[in-house]
């Protein structure tokens, strides 16, 4: 994990492999933001100019490597772009930060040390610089055998060290961000790597096993059903989508609690650690990055973490439905009826329709605690990602204002979400003719329709949102800002800050 030190050092005189700084779009060309003036100085005023001459502009994800002159103790100058500047007495956007920062990192993997001299005037701007570097400095490096991150000269190795300068170190609204920047970032490296494993490896036992060995390494409690527990209790969804596989589902339930709590909220995963489409096979070409249709359950642990390493006042209970859609002569079948926990009877009319049938189980499993409110999250449907693209996720909800609340949050942290409707017409669409209800229901709409079958199992009087994270849970495309190629640990930041929020009663 790159670690994160605050300094009170110029520029100028800290010794770095590089300093990084930003720039901006402004009326009459770049603008050189606040935090860069030792550097700027050093180029006597004309570190503007000079990056208009090799073609530089200030915009978002631009970077420019630049030999420093003399006066820089650092060796290169790395300016990357901020977008469009503020107006004058405006701050800098926090995504914007972050995202330049994150930027700035991955273009230094390879090195030991940068110095951070983007503006920073708020301990708020401190908390994005922070974010935006640490994840932005992540590499996946578990299987390559042409590297080494703990080799000193691995240049595929993240970026080891960021210098935060213009933070204060004594501050304790500083120290604060830079603590939970630190935490925030390894546990979202934590779902990265989940999400980026191969089903080979990682299958819903050896899941459950990193879940084990995260609650004993940080106190908290984790139970764990198997296949005869799962068989025994009725839990005929996660049954049903697991039997075809050789290796059996488990429901893995994660708990931080807090002396001190007065409110208790239910994160619920989607964990198919590999998802063929089962006897409805998925068609050629969708296969292939599958391993990570258990990135909702990987955002659901990591964010369980984080709210325990930051000893959040709220009780937090994390539910990973791990199982794996297979396709054998044990497989279930189109056609079948499977009975859930909730004794509700499904009719099976495709077997890729799998998540919302685990997510049944453990939602309404999560609803006999009775718990303030249920978010469960999921890389649920294809038609979430035709609908709103590959960056941003949808949110449902059985109440306007957790909604709305939720997408604010997202918002607030940099995750792109956007509210979505529950239709009740599209509900008759799942009628089905021999059980309760259908697991699929008309195209149109169609991850709206999986929202609404996910709300016929939930516990009554039981505030819950769905986060339909299928678009931006993995990134199939090059990197960007800080959110790297495979893996991008999705939702794990809006969950944390709902617990944040939730811990501090913003949220009634």
């Amino acid at each position: 994990m790159t670690a994160l030190t605050l300094s009170t050092s110029s520029a100028a005189t800290l010794r770095a492999d590089a300093v990084v700084v930003g720039v901006a779009k402004g009326p009459k060309g770049i603008v050189v933001a606040p935090g860069a003036e030792a550097v700027d100085k050093a180029f006597d005023g004309k570190l503007a100019a000079v990056l208009e001459t090799l073609g530089a502009s200030g915009a978002e994800g631009e970077a420019t490597k630049l030999p420093a002159p003399s006066g820089l103790k650092a060796p290169v100058v790395l300016a990357v772009g901020l977008g469009e500047a503020p107006a004058k007495d405006d701050a800098y956007d926090a995504e914007a930060l972050r995202r330049a920062a994150g930027t700035a990192a991955r273009t230094l993997t390879g090195s030991k040390k940068a110095a951070f001299a983007l503006p920073v005037e708020t301990a708020e701007d401190a908390a994005a610089v922070a974010e935006g570097a640490l994840l932005g400095a992540y590499a996946y490096t578990a299987y390559r055998t042409n590297g080494d991150a703990k080799k000193k000269d691995d240049k595929s190795a993240p970026l080891a060290e960021v210098a935060l300068l213009g933070a204060k170190p004594r501050d304790k609204a500083y120290k604060a961000a830079a603590e939970r920047a630190t935490a925030l970032a390894a546990e979202v490296h934590r779902a990265r790597d989940l999400i980026n494993a191969p089903s080979n490896d990682l299958t819903p036992k050896s899941f459950a096993t990193e879940v084990q060995a995260a609650g004993k390494e940080f106190g908290l409690k984790v139970e764990v059903l198997d296949e005869k527990a799962l068989l025994k209790g009725g839990y005929g969804g996660i049954m049903g989508v697991g039997q075809g596989s050789e290796n059996p589902p488990r429901l893995v339930k994660i708990t931080h609690t807090h002396a001190k709590a007065k409110k208790h909220l239910a994160f619920v995963g989607k964990g198919i650690t590999y998802d063929s489409g089962g006897i409805s096979l998925k068609p050629a070409g969708h296969n292939e990055t599958m391993k990570c249709d258990m990135s909702g359950a990987a955002a659901v642990f990591a964010a369980v973490l984080a709210a325990a390493k930051l000893g959040l006042e709220v009780n937090v209970t994390g539910w990973l439905a791990l199982a794996e859609n297979m396709p054998s002569g044990s497989a279930m079948r189109p056609g079948d009826v499977l009975t859930m926990y909730s004794g509700k009877t499904v009719e099976v009319l495709n077997t890729d329709a799998e998540g919302r049938l685990v997510l049944a189980d453990a939602l309404t499993r999560a609803s006999e605690e009775q718990p303030d409110a249920i978010v469960d999250v999921a890389t649920l449907t294809g038609a979430m990602v035709l609908a709103l693209g590959n960056r941003t996720f949808g949110i449902m909800a059985n109440d306007d204002a957790f909604r709305a609340s939720l997408h604010e949050i997202a918002e607030e942290v940099g995750e792109q979400s956007w509210p979505m409707p529950m239709p009740a017409e599209l509900r008759k669409g799942m009628d089905s003719p021999v059980a309760d209800i259908a697991n699929m229901g008309e195209r149109m709409g169609g991850g709206l329709v999986a929202g609404l079958f996910l709300k016929e199992f939930l516990g009554e009087g039981i505030t819950w949102a769905h986060l339909d994270i299928a678009g931006p849970a993995f990134n199939e495309g090059g990197p960007w800002g800080y959110t790297p190629k495979g893996g991008t640990g999705s939702a794990v930041r809006t969950l944390l800050r709902l617990a944040e929020r939730t811990a501090a009663g913003d949220l009634g």
